[in-house]
């Protein structure tokens, strides 16, 4: 199992970060779209690394038309000389109409579309493919030399989507190369819902489970003293409230019985009540969709749940400081690196 790490830095400090963590033996440099681009991010990183593969986890792919997409990435892909894989993900409408001002509709067959348009440019630009791209949400039809990327010569990156409900799951793993699993999850979930979908997506694409890479994100909650277990534990909490308040992420919950809890939390988020949504996940709830113990017992915990299912471990540890504020722990992911 091949590990990530995180960047979470400033922009100046980002090709230092990204070295750091090329030392610690990741596999893979992760950025998130939060207060920064992640292209940008991922195109600092290269310049101060060798090695390692930069990935966007992710990069809102609705709020950039693919080819606009297109160009970014193959930008960062060839100044990494190869290293880029292209995290993407559809975030949720009123992000998406209300933030970034642009259309939002059936986002999995949307997703869908949007990966088959971004690997049709890349045959243009690579292969020298006509673009004739038609669909019904996307249209690439015009490329002209003065518009080509020259420098082609790494061919066009992996595409990984983010994906929670079955539909965005089976899309993905019929089109993409592989499937970013939220952290917002259960093995239950997993199991039941985010494989079966899996399969079928590749059963639709005459492939087998090698060509998908399946990345998970898991919540570690650890700490080496008490005082930092329970910092960890109540941003943890927070976090969990906040993504469960999201109507299309009520699965997961119901998963594992507490289903009844998302209209109330997407209640208290609307009444901007922030604190007391994470008071409403107990101990049990967060020990099905988090790893919870003492450092030396997640690896175990991690090899039981998802050993099996994941390619790529992302082994950020929460800080308990702030949103995705994570931290490369090379302990954990010397044993992430052991599983099968």
């Amino acid at each position: 199992m091949k590990t990530a790490g995180t960047l979470i830095g400033n922009l100046v400090d980002m090709a230092a970060e990204a070295a750091e963590l090329e030392s610690q033996g990741a596999d893979i440099a992760s950025t998130i779209e939060t207060g920064h681009d992640p292209l940008i991010q991922l195109a600092i990183a290269a310049t101060g690394t060798e090695r390692i593969r930069l990935m966007t986890g992710i990069a809102v792919a609705f709020a950039r038309s693919p080819m606009t997409l297109a160009l970014a990435a193959h930008d960062v892909n060839s100044l990494s000389r190869g290293r880029l894989m292209l995290g993407i993900g559809s975030q949720i409408k009123p992000h998406i109409e209300k933030r970034y001002s642009m259309p939002w509709s059936k986002p999995a067959a949307r997703m869908r579309e949007y990966v088959l348009a971004l690997k049709a440019i890349w045959a243009s630009w690579y292969d020298g493919a006509p673009l004739d791209f038609r669909g019904e949400f996307y249209n690439h039809t015009l490329m002209t030399p003065m518009f080509t990327p020259t420098d082609g010569e790494y061919g066009a990156p992996p595409v990984i989507v983010a994906a929670v409900g079955p539909l965005m799951t089976r899309n993905a793993a019929e089109v993409a190369d592989g499937v970013l699993l939220h952290s917002f999850t259960t093995e239950q979930y997993i199991r039941e819902l985010t494989m079966p979908a899996i399969e079928a997506g590749l059963a639709k694409s005459g492939r087998d489970r090698n060509a998908l890479q399946i990345v998970g994100a898991p919540f570690f909650v650890t700490g080496e003293t008490e005082e930092e277990f329970q910092a960890v534990k109540l941003a943890a909490r927070n976090q969990i409230a906040f993504y469960a308040s999201t109507p299309a992420y009520r699965g997961v919950l119901e998963s594992v019985g507490y289903g009844d809890l998302q209209p109330e939390l997407t209640r208290l988020s609307k009444a901007g009540q922030w604190a007391e949504m994470g008071q409403r996940i107990d101990d049990n709830l967060l020990d099905k969709i988090a790893l919870v113990g003492e450092p030396a017992e997640i690896p175990g915990k991690l090899k039981q749940r998802f050993g099996d299912v994941f390619d790529i471990c992302d082994a950020s540890v929460f800080t308990g400081t702030g949103y995705a504020t994570g931290q490369y722990s090379t302990a954990i992911a010397n044993s992430i690196k052991e599983a099968p």
